[in-house]
C-alpha cells in the first residue's frame, strides 16, 4: 500500500472530512433554515411545544383546517394547542363572574362572602361550575351553529314535576300578598302547582337561590309595571328566599322614594336587599308606563296628564341604578281604569288630539313603542344594563267579563293543551316594539294562555259571588315560570 490513508492522499482526506462536517450541520439545521425547508421534509418528530411558546401560535381552528395532518406528532401539537386555549378561555371567563375574582385558579374558588356562610359556599360552587364549564365552551366541536342559536323559551310544553314548586304558599307570608296565596283560601285543588315549563330544543337553566344571587351580586333588578308586574316581583322574592322568613333582608325602599304616603293603602313599590351579595330586588307601580302629572296640585281630586311619550319620572330618576329592568303594561288600558284613575292623555305636553292615538288601543301601542325606544336610547349610557319588556299576561274570563259574571272555575290543568308550537309571540305589539332594539322580549303570553286553571278565580279574599279574578294568578304558580325564563336570560 502506498502512502496515505487507504490509498487516499492528505488533500482527499481533508475534502472528505469537510463534506462529512457539512452534511452533519445540514441534517441538524434543516428545520430552522428557511431555504432548506423548501426542499427537505420537516422533522416533525423533533417538534415539542410548551404553553409559553404557544402564545403566538395560530388558533386551533386554523391549524385544524390544514390538509394532510397524518402524523401522530402533528396531531399531538393540535391537542396541546386545544388544551392550552381551553385553559386560557376558562380563566378569561372566570373574570366575569364577580368583580372580586381574579384570573387564577386560586382566586376563582375564593368565597365572595364571609367564611362559614352556607350561602357563600353555594355561590362559590356555582362560580366554580361556571369556571369549569367555560373551557368546554371554547372547544370548536361544541360551538356548533345549533348551540349558538338563541333559545326560544316561549316554545315548549308544560310537564308535571314533583319537585315543583320552589316554595310553599303557606310560608311566604313575608313577601306574598294573602289575596294571591291560594293555599290560604278555600281552594282544595293544587295540581297546577306541579306544572313546570320545558322549552323545546333547548335546556333552561334550573333556578336556584345561590345561582340567582351569584349572577346578581352587587346588582339591582327592577320590575316596573302593573299588578301583574307586582305578582312577578312577589314570586321572585318567594323563589329567592324559598318562601322562608328572612329577617336579615333589608327594606331599602327609602333609597328609591318607595314609602307609604299619608292616607295611601300601600306605597308605590317595594325594594329589598340581600346583604350577603348586595343584591336588590324592587318593584314600582306604573300601570301605564307613562309619566303622570297632576293638572292641579292643590286639588286632591284633580285629573292627571298621562304623557304617552314620556317615561315615568321614577325611571328617569333611577334608571342609572338598575342592572336589570323588566317592564310591562296592558290591562289598565280601558275606559273604566282611565275614569277611575282620572287619566287624560297628553302628547308633546298638550292634550292628545292625534287621530291614531286618540283611541285607547292606539294610545297603548304608541306608549309601548315610546317607552321601549326611550330605554333603548339610554342603553349606550349604561352598557351593563339588561332591559326586558314582558309580553301581556292573558285573561281567562268565560261567559262574561270581570264585572258581568265572567268565570274561570276550571280546575283541570291544561284543558286547552299543554304545548306551544308557534315561533311567533302571542303579543305582536310587544314583539314589534322590541324588534331592532337592544331590549329583549320576555315572551310569556302563549305559554300562560294554556294555564286557565291557575287564576285566583272565586277563591280570592276579595272575590264575591258573581265576581271572579281571572286575571291574577295563584302563587306559587304561573309567574314563577316567568321568572325562570327571566333568570335563564340573565
Amino acid at each position: 500500500m502506498k502512502g496515505g490513508f487507504y490509498g487516499l492522499r492528505g488533500k482527499q482526506i481533508s475534502l472528505i472530512l469537510v463534506a462529512l462536517v457539512c452534511a452533519t450541520i445540514l441534517i441538524g439545521t434543516w428545520d430552522r433554515t428557511y431555504l432548506l425547508t423548501s426542499f427537505l421534509p420537516p422533522q416533525v418528530r423533533f417538534l415539542q411545544l410548551s404553553p409559553e411558546i404557544l402564545i403566538g401560535v395560530p388558533s386551533v381552528s386554523t391549524l385544524a383546517a390544514k390538509p394532510n395532518i397524518s402524523t401522530v406528532a402533528e396531531k399531538g401539537v393540535i391537542n396541546e394547542l386545544e388544551e392550552h386555549q381551553s385553559r386560557e378561555g376558562a380563566l378569561e371567563d372566570s373574570a366575569e363572574i364577580s368583580p372580586g375574582i381574579g384570573k387564577t385558579e386560586t382566586n376563582v374558588t375564593t368565597n365572595p362572602v364571609k367564611k362559614g356562610d352556607i350561602l357563600g359556599r353555594e355561590i362559590a360552587n356555582e362560580q366554580k361550575r361556571k369556571h369549569s364549564s367555560a373551557a368546554a365552551r371554547t372547544s370548536p366541536e361544541k360551538n356548533s351553529p345549533v348551540e349558538r342559536t338563541a333559545c326560544n323559551y316561549a316554545k315548549g310544553k308544560w310537564v308535571v314535576d314533583d319537585n315543583w314548586p320552589l316554595y310553599s304558599g303557606f310560608g311566604c307570608k313575608q313577601w306574598l300578598s294573602g289575596m294571591w296565596a291560594c293555599r290560604l283560601t278555600q281552594r282544595t285543588d293544587f295540581a297546577y302547582e306541579k306544572l313546570q315549563w320545558h322549552p323545546k330544543n333547548c335546556t333552561m337553566d334550573k333556578f336556584t337561590r345561590s345561582k340567582f344571587l351569584a349572577r346578581m351580586q352587587n346588582k339591582t333588578l327592577a320590575f316596573v309595571g302593573d299588578s301583574l308586574g307586582r305578582q312577578q316581583f312577589q314570586s321572585l322574592m318567594c323563589m329567592v328566599t324559598g318562601g322562608k322568613e328572612m329577617p336579615d333582608v333589608l327594606d331599602v325602599g327609602k333609597e328609591y322614594g318607595l314609602v307609604k304616603a299619608r292616607g295611601a293603602v300601600r306605597p308605590d313599590g317595594w325594594a329589598y336587599r340581600f346583604p350577603d351579595t348586595n343584591t336588590t330586588i324592587l318593584y314600582y307601580w306604573s300601570a301605564s308606563l307613562c309619566d303622570l302629572e297632576p293638572l292641579d296640585i292643590t286639588n286632591p281630586t284633580t285629573d292627571y296628564a298621562m304623557h304617552l311619550d314620556r317615561p315615568p319620572a321614577f325611571l328617569q330618576r333611577f334608571l342609572h341604578k338598575f342592572d336589570v329592568l323588566v317592564l310591562n303594561t296592558g290591562h289598565h288600558w280601558n275606559r273604566g281604569k282611565f275614569k277611575a284613575n282620572r287619566w287624560v292623555m297628553y302628547t308633546g305636553g298638550v292634550p292628545n288630539t292625534n287621530r291614531k292615538t286618540v283611541d285607547i288601543g292606539g294610545a297603548k301601542n304608541f306608549t309601548i313603542y315610546s317607552i321601549v325606544n326611550w330605554v333603548n336610547l339610554q342603553l349606550p349610557k349604561y352598557p351593563g344594563l339588561k332591559a326586558f319588556f314582558r309580553s301581556i299576561s292573558p285573561r281567562h274570563f268565560f261567559n262574561g267579563d270581570w264585572n258581568t259574571g265572567g268565570t274561570c272555575d276550571i280546575t283541570s290543568p291544561l284543558s286547552g293543551g299543554k304545548e306551544v308550537l308557534q315561533d311567533e309571540s302571542g303579543d305582536p305589539v310587544a314583539a314589534g316594539a322590541v324588534k331592532g332594539t337592544q331590549i329583549k322580549l320576555l315572551d310569556i303570553t302563549t305559554l300562560s294562555q294554556l294555564r286557565d286553571e291557575g287564576h285566583i278565580s272565586r277563591y280570592s279574599i276579595k272575590a264575591t259571588p258573581g265576581m271572579q279574578d281571572c286575571l291574577h294568578w295563584c302563587l306559587p304558580g304561573v309567574p314563577d315560570t316567568w321568572n325562570e325564563i327571566l333568570f335563564a336570560q340573565l
